[in-house]
């Protein structure tokens, strides 16, 4: 058996699985559901495969739309699953909390559960029922249904939010989310991995890392949770905020510039040359913040979303200094483009594990 057969592939959790997989090598075979299901394919893509993981659903829309979007993406897997010849041996559904509060979603979602357990049971297969709280993480939709993203969004366009409805939020990352779903972390962690935090709070951590980041600062990272959300904020001012302008001061003597000002938390500072035409990196961080520096030469630093094509480059200089900090999930590189040896300074929030490095080859 290989790969992971999953619904939601293009959405926003299905994007952060993608990405936590593609760290593991496990290939994922997307199955559209809805309109756009297609039962022979979407049975051939279960055929074999190690795990199915459903994601898709319906939580925007009339209470009809609701109902029947989520009980009918459930119906067609559930199809699928009978007809495929090798079934997997474990089916993971993408449930919420919100499946026992009993409002027109909460039972939508209970009902698609009870459909997948049963269709589950009937070919062998052990169901995974994750009951997921509100989640955040990396370029989530504003104004849908996520209170971060919209927080994050706002702040970094530096509007103040106000809160309207000041109530206690269960968080959590969609990385800590990708990792139950795929069978990385066992269901039992989900707990342990949530964090309570009121609509207030958020929007006050929020607007701290937006402060201290305006200043090229990075704030206290030392806790998951700090570390996750920072980095959930910073992919709403990449690429706009992107280079770091770095004081220089030069005289008689020479030059000096301050790289980085970190309030808490281990950090690494590494140091690299580089020869004229030759690029390092290439590779992507799920959770790891990474600053790169020019102290001397020209470079070329070019960066990729995860699952699309756009490229963003900044052409860097150690005579303007400026860092460009590598957004998660987001494949980078940096070129020496001069004619001289370039000289690069690299600071992460973390010292460097071999077991779990958290660093994953990808081209730009």
């Amino acid at each position: 058996m290989s790969g992971y057969a999953v619904t939601g592939a293009g959405g926003f959790l299905g994007w952060h699985l993608r990405a936590a997989l593609k760290e593991a090598g496990t290939r994922v075979e997307a199955i559209a559901v809805g309109a756009e299901f297609d039962s022979a394919t979407a049975t051939a893509a279960i055929d074999g495969s190690a795990r199915v993981i459903h994601i898709a659903g319906v939580n925007r829309a009339s209470d009809e739309e609701v109902t029947a979007g989520n009980i009918g993406f459930a119906e067609q897997l559930a199809s699928a699953l009978r007809g495929a010849e090798t079934p997997p041996p474990v089916v993971v559904y993408a449930n919420s909390t919100q499946a026992t509060n009993g409002s027109v979603y909460g039972e939508a979602k209970a009902k698609a559960a009870e459909i997948l357990a049963q269709a589950a049971s009937e070919v062998g297969a052990e169901f995974i029922d994750v009951r997921l709280p509100n989640l955040f993480g990396e370029h989530g939709r504003p104004f849908y249904n996520a209170v971060t993203a919209t927080f994050s969004h706002l702040v970094a366009a530096g509007e103040s939010p106000i809160v309207e409805n000041d109530k206690e939020l269960t968080l959590l990352h969609a990385q800590d989310a990708a990792d139950i779903l795929s069978g990385a972390a066992p269901l039992a962690a989900l707990e342990s991995l949530q964090r309570e935090e009121t609509v207030s709070g958020l929007l006050a951590r929020l607007q701290g890392f937006a402060e201290l980041y305006g200043r090229g600062e990075i704030p206290d990272v030392s806790e998951n949770f700090d570390r996750d959300l920072f980095n959930t904020y910073r992919s709403y001012t990449f690429p706009a905020q992107s280079p770091i302008d770095l004081t220089r001061h030069a005289d008689a003597r020479g030059s000096f510039f301050e790289i980085i000002r970190s309030h808490g938390g281990p950090g690494q500072s590494s140091f690299s040359t580089t020869v004229p035409g030759v690029t390092r990196g290439d590779h992507f961080h799920r959770r790891k913040i990474e600053r790169f520096t020019v102290l001397q030469g020209r470079a070329r630093i070019s960066l990729r979303r995860l699952y699309s094509d756009e490229v963003v480059s900044f052409e860097v200089s150690g005579d303007a200094p400026g860092a460009v900090d590598m957004p998660t999930m987001w494949s980078h590189n940096i070129t020496n483009i001069g004619e001289e040896l370039l000289y690069t300074s690299f600071w992460t929030n973390d010292i460097f594990d071999p077991a779990n490095p958290d660093t994953i080859a990808e081209a730009v």
